[in-house]
């Protein structure tokens, strides 16, 4: 088997489950793993230092998983059709392999690259791996995607999944190639800010964070993903994000355990195939409402992304999301439908701020969930509004997720934690703490 494949390899960082890989190690006789940084994410609208910082140990895990196989990773600038050209030229490959994507730049990165490879008279393989599902492969009855969650999940439970794939046990890389230099810390972040408690990056990290889950799930029983301070999640979504696990292993992994994350991973699926019929979800409203957002809000909307708003329960999100580059899913709920619900701020200065900051920096699933906490997206009832209060009483009763992020409060006791301006006159004045931005009690409450 004398034949060369070029693997392109973009947020699928992993060797377990990767059909691209495996069928390329399979079939080839030579390999040639391939990252290209490119300069238009790491640099573009959508860049993040904190998600710099988990790729560079994501690649630096990959390599080595990869030299352990007898292989490694070549690692080039510039852009990723252009640079899989060249190097497929360079080793006489006749063949590209990557994961299929969704998103409107991902598709645009695919279509150029098919172009490219046709004229150099190279195929082109495209592989899933990116969801449990494929995008396309669940239709309504009418023939169109599902804009509904509820018959999405059905569907998708009933569907047959692909048999989780085994990473290769050799990866034979032609000689005398130059694997270059992994990215440097600067060259990732670009100078940016970073948060300071990161999760580590790369498949090493992910595979331990799964098992531990798992044996958790199994040791508990069960577990209250929705309590705010007892932080039960799994946490995977910045390994998901990149490809460091497959959904389909996490899925496969707990179904019949823990069917509320897969029930999560449903939900994940379930963007990304409306993603794939809705390529501009980043940035139009998938249903308009022909809602006025308010144009003024400049200082109300800075409160919000440092965390001073005076709604502690909303104020600790926005704060653990600038020390972890993660927040919780129930607080990205109610700091979304504060935002946009209560302040009248669009969703899209919204998912910025979230683009910024989080690990799992997802088009799919941070567009999604914006627009469907905006009711301009998914959710069948639009005028939803989360009461930040409510909400606190019920997933924060004890006020410990508050007290967590928010130190200035720590000293008050119990549930007065979430409503601090009622607290005596004497002792407001000694907290270093912001006066309420708004009034915490919506109209319409949730």
């Amino acid at each position: 088997m004398s034949r060369t494949t070029v693997v392109l390899f973009t947020r699928d960082l992993r060797v377990r489950d990767h059909p691209a890989l495996a069928d390329a190690c399979r079939n080839s006789g030579r390999v040639v793993p391939l990252f290209v940084l490119d300069e238009k994410i790491l640099r573009g609208p959508f860049a993040s230092p904190n998600r710099g910082m988990f790729l560079g140990e994501a690649l630096a895990d990959l390599r080595e998983s990869l030299r352990e196989r007898g292989g490694d990773l070549l690692v080039r600038a510039g852009d990723p059709v252009e640079e899989a050209l060249r190097v497929a030229c360079e080793v006489g490959a006749e063949r590209v392999v990557c994961s299929a994507d969704v998103t409107a730049f991902a598709r645009r990165r695919e279509r150029r690259l098919d172009r490219a490879c046709e004229e150099a008279g190279l195929e082109l393989g495209l592989f899933p791996g990116v969801t449990v599902v494929p995008a396309g492969d669940l239709r309504t009855g009418g023939g169109g995607h599902h804009q509904v969650f509820t018959p999405y999940w059905r569907a998708w439970e009933a569907a047959t999944w692909r048999s989780v794939v085994r990473a290769p046990e050799r990866v034979e890389v032609p000689t005398g190639l130059a694997p270059g230099s992994l990215p440097s810390r600067t060259d990732l972040t670009c100078g940016g800010e970073t948060s300071p408690n990161l999760p580590k990056g790369g498949e090493s990290a992910a595979r331990a964070r799964l098992d531990a889950y798992a044996r958790q799930r199994t040791d508990a029983g069960s577990l209250d993903r929705e309590n705010l301070a007892a932080d039960q999640t799994t946490r995977l979504s910045p390994y998901l994000h990149f490809g460091c696990v497959s959904p389909l292993t996490v899925a496969t992994r707990l179904r019949g355990s823990a069917e509320d994350v897969v029930r999560q991973l449903c939900w994940r699926d379930f963007y990304h195939q409306v993603t794939a019929c809705f390529p501009g979800i980043a940035r139009q409203d998938l249903r308009p409402r022909r809602r006025e957002w308010v144009s003024d809000a400049g200082d109300a909307i800075e409160a919000w992304r440092a965390g001073r708003t005076g709604v502690p329960i909303v104020d600790a999100g926005m704060r653990q999301l600038l020390a972890e580059g993660w927040m919780h899913n129930r607080a990205r709920l109610v700091v979304g439908s504060f935002l946009t619900k209560q302040l009248g701020v669009d969703w899209r200065v919204g998912a910025a701020h979230f683009f910024r900051w989080l690990v799992d920096g997802d088009v799919a699933n941070n567009a999604g969930n914006w627009q469907w906490v905006a009711g301009t997206g998914n959710d069948t009832r639009p005028n939803r509004v989360l009461n930040p209060l409510r909400q606190a009483a019920r997933f924060d009763p004890d006020g410990d997720y508050v007290r967590r992020y928010v130190p200035e409060l720590a000293g008050i006791d119990g549930a007065a934690v979430h409503e601090p301006w009622k607290l005596p006159e004497d002792v407001r004045r000694g907290l270093d703490y912001p006066e309420l931005l708004i009034d915490p009690v919506p109209r319409r409450t949730g």
